[in-house]
């Protein structure tokens, strides 16, 4: 607060550098003229104008809907509430506990309220949007005095395959409400959003692509361009002109244009009359552009397109090796049965991509219910996979609560980090699985439930049977069929691949320039063995594009970022683990139990001690993060 005053007063001993978020935002304020005691945010819409709103932003409120169902119980008497904002900071929705819900009409937290930081300076909502980032503003960091009174943790939703920002997702509440992992939260829900989005845009674009068959008259010279409803390229063929690159907007047609303008803004050599539009369900998903073959062209036709039926349910996963090939062949065979499946694999190889191509078709009505057993403290475990009636313990639900085998009814239940559940907790589930029913805590009541169990772990359950740690009934229950995805080092060809459309993709999202890897610099991508697998080089496609020094990938910015870069010759440093400084000195790990106690030793000193930050770094949950400790004997 005092940092706040000297600010306004202009006294320089208040100034941080540049880079200290608050402090940028702060002099972004200013230079925007806001009035430092300004008491609310303005509303920019009311009444019909904000049922206009939300019916333009009614895809993002329909993919919100299902996570904001589920966060609004637990947000009951937390005196804090969640949001979601349009792309200009305008407040659409607002779920929580009532009396804070009521408290922020006063600074218009409500629907219409106008949160950018144009109108109402510094805040989580608007400095996320300014920023593109997440954002934690909390109490006197506010810019105006009126809103000092309340902490926000806000994360930008971001189009996927383009990067836009469509709305903003953040958790208010009164300073006393101030949590660390309120951002986590934040950032965790609109993830989930652009995955809803991401699911959606890939059901259209394959209805698109079966409409663009429809379309195909058999004939190879012909051409097709299909566009989907934002003008964005899904597809070209034939004899169709390159004009832009996949996923990118066709030039010429304006953003938000109705479809049925774009005839008239099409770039040449493109014409009005090859143009059709394409509806599915009663509404309209995009646009094929049919390009007729010259008149000559009528000898040596190929075979007509087939397409099997219904769309690939691992088109999700990204491979050419022929160690991904036999494995999802294998999967394949298990697309929508109802037999449980044990998936073992490293972390990062991509399990839960194989659990929900295992469910079916997404667009079925069926339930996919993901929980991480490792990620709930013991007590609470039974509680959030069977549920429990009111009254069955301290904090419980007024009305009791139903468990994610119930949210899965009809559906698929998976279980990650299935190794981390407790043995006490193991012979009930052993029950639900041969009974088909649960039993809520308090109550004798059963539930009879219809769930197919997909079972994931990083752990080998066969060890965990032998040392004791799981149950061997429930082992061969769960792994009636068994799937084991390849770790990265053994998937030959697929980084390339990888590599190729994680630099398209992310450098779509972030609105920055696709970069250039050199002969070398792949070969080095290659020859390191990623014992963070693809989601390891995800992260480091992505570090290398937001932190990039040029053009070109360079081999020192590579060996910079792999934990255990190549040496030369091609040759892995410690056979491709993470050389990293344990306690007592720098000496590289030996086996994947020292390299793990090396990672977690050094990811808490590095927080500091903080082991929230420690497992956010680690990406893990905090209750993993300390069984491990007292595994390793970290705990001192």
């Amino acid at each position: 607060m005092r940092a706040w005053e000297r600010f306004l007063s202009g006294d320089a001993s208040a100034m941080v550098p540049g880079a200290n978020t608050v402090v940028a935002s702060w002099l972004r304020s200013h230079e925007l003229g806001i009035n430092p005691s300004g008491r609310a945010a303005p509303l920019a819409a009311r009444g019909d104008a904000m049922e206009a709103l939300r019916v333009r932003h009614a895809e993002l409120l329909e993919a919100a809907s299902d996570v904001f169902s589920r966060s609004a119980e637990l947000l009951v008497g937390s005196r804090s509430l969640m949001l979601l904002t349009n792309p200009d900071g305008i407040v659409l929705d607002t779920i929580g506990d009532h009396q804070t819900l009521d408290d922020g009409q006063d600074i218009h937290l409500m629907p219409g309220g106008d949160w950018r930081e144009h109108t109402v300076g510094t805040n989580g909502i608007g400095t996320a949007l300014a920023t593109a980032r997440p954002a934690q503003v909390h109490a006197a960091e506010h810019f105006c005095e009126g809103i000092k009174a309340w902490t926000c943790a806000a994360a930008p939703i971001f189009e996927p395959g383009t990067g836009r920002v469509l709305g903003v997702v953040d958790i208010s509440g009164p300073p006393s409400t101030y949590q660390r992992n309120n951002l986590s939260l934040a950032v965790s829900t609109a993830r989930q959003i652009e995955m809803v989005l991401s699911h959606r845009m890939n059901v259209e674009r394959m209805q698109l692509l079966e409409a663009c068959l429809a379309h195909a008259s058999g004939a190879d010279r012909s051409g097709l361009v299909v566009l989907d409803r934002h003008g964005r390229l899904v597809h070209s063929s034939g004899r169709a002109p390159v004009l832009v690159a996949l996923g990118h907007r066709l030039p010429g047609l304006a953003e938000g244009a109705p479809i049925h303008d774009w005839p008239a803004q099409l770039p040449q050599p493109l014409r009005a009359d090859w143009f059709s539009v394409i509806r599915s369900e009663g509404r309209t998903i995009g646009a094929v552009l049919r390009i007729p073959p010259p008149p000559q062209s009528n000898a040596g036709r190929s075979p007509p397109l087939k397409l099997q039926a219904g769309p690939d349910p691992f088109a999700a996963i990204l491979w050419r090796s022929g160690s991904m090939e036999r494995v999802i062949a294998r999967a394949h065979r298990l697309v929508g049965k109802r037999v449980p499946v044990l998936i073992e694999g490293e972390t990062g190889v991509g399990k839960e991509l194989f659990a929900r191509a295992l469910h079916g078709d997404p667009t079925d009505g069926r339930p996919f219910v993901v929980f991480n057993c490792g990620a709930v403290v013991k007590d609470l475990l039974a509680s959030e996979l069977f549920g429990h009636v009111r009254g069955a313990f301290t904090g419980a639900s007024a009305g009791g609560a139903a468990g994610r085998f119930e949210q899965a009814h009809g559906g698929t239940l998976c279980l990650d980090e299935i190794g981390e559940m407790p043995l006490e907790l193991q012979s009930f589930l052993l029950r639900v699985l041969e009974e088909g029913a649960i039993y809520r805590l308090g109550s004798g009541q059963p539930h009879p439930v219809d769930v197919r169990l997909i079972a994931m772990t990083n752990r080998r359950l066969r060890d965990e049977v032998a040392a004791g740690r799981f149950r061997r009934d429930l082992y061969h229950r769960l792994s009636v069929t068994g799937i084991e995805p390849p770790p990265l080092r053994e998937r030959e060809g697929d980084v390339e691949l990888l590599v190729d459309v994680f630099n398209r993709q992310l450098a779509a999202r972030h609105g920055v320039e696709a970069r250039l890897f050199s002969e070398p610099v792949m070969a080095m991508l290659c020859a390191y063995r990623w014992p963070g697998n693809v989601r390891e080089l995800h992260n480091t496609v992505e570090s290398l594009l937001l932190m990039a020094e040029g053009e070109a990938v360079t081999v020192e910015e590579v060996a910079a970022l792999l934990e255990s870069p190549p040496l030369p010759g091609g040759l892995p440093a410690t056979a491709g683990l993470p050389v990293l400084a344990a306690e007592a000195g720098s000496q590289p790990c030996t086996s994947l139990e020292q390299a793990e106690r090396a990672a977690i030793a050094t990811a808490i000193a590095q927080a500091h001690g903080n082991l929230a930050e420690a497992a956010r770094s680690l990406r893990i949950s905090r209750s993993t993060l300390y069984r491990k400790m007292e595994r390793y004997g970290l705990g001192g």
